[in-house]
């Protein structure tokens, strides 16, 4: 098989999911969200689920979460241009209730561990419970935000979910603490050429690559 680019490989990976129905979220759903951004992005964002304007439109935090998500990324110089943005679950849970367990774990298997494979970010940022789950389980954010960890070669750093910080100014100011801290934690881990190197699964092997 021809190596694929991590862009076209992610483009392919994409397209077969707006057709995925392996778990039941799928049936009620608007649009799958499969996420947004380049595949050679040094940095993920991981949140919990779609909600209803993402459901609408297809794409990951545009909505009040999104903006904040937006004015965090700004503040440090960047924009979604320059991250991936995704979820643990590409379909809107119904009436957004927390994803089971068996739904975390398909759309996991499925996708987000193919998408982590191919883009191969310097730093995997879980926001919030849910994400954080997925790559540490056990931990609870409270004490695992604002710290980086080690996954399989794969820096973590998490944080709060931005929709958090919607519901109490604390949060916010948390969250501020920890986005200053990404772009001194990408160069650190650039200079120290510490990018990860994850062989990327292709049609005839697992998806799976076991950050846990």
């Amino acid at each position: 098989m021809n190596e694929v680019d991590p862009q076209a490989r992610l483009d392919i990976m994409v397209s077969a999911m707006l057709s995925c129905v392996a778990c039941p979220l799928s049936e009620n759903r608007q649009n799958v969200v499969p996420g947004t951004g380049p595949a050679n992005a040094n940095i993920m964002f991981i949140g919990e689920g779609p909600g209803a304007n993402e459901d609408l439109q297809g794409y990951p935090f545009v909505g009040k979460s999104g903006r904040l998500l937006d004015e965090l990324l700004n503040m440090i110089g960047w924009n979604r241009k320059d991250v991936y943005i995704t979820n643990t679950v590409k379909c809107r849970p119904p009436e957004n209730r927390d994803p089971f367990e068996s739904e975390l774990k398909i759309c996991q298997e499925n996708w987000l561990d193919p998408q982590i494979a191919v883009i191969q970010p310097s730093i995997i940022v879980p926001l919030g419970l849910h994400a954080l789950q997925r790559v540490i389980p056990g931990m609870k954010i409270g004490d695992a935000r604002g710290k980086t960890f080690s996954r399989n070669g794969f820096t973590i750093f998490p944080t709060y979910h931005p929709a958090a910080a919607l519901r109490q100014k604390r949060y916010k100011e948390i969250l501020t603490e920890d986005f200053k801290q990404l772009p001194s934690l990408i160069n650190n881990i650039l200079n120290k050429g510490l990018r990860t190197t994850v062989t990327p699964p292709t049609t005839d092997e697992s998806h799976q690559i076991n950050l846990c």
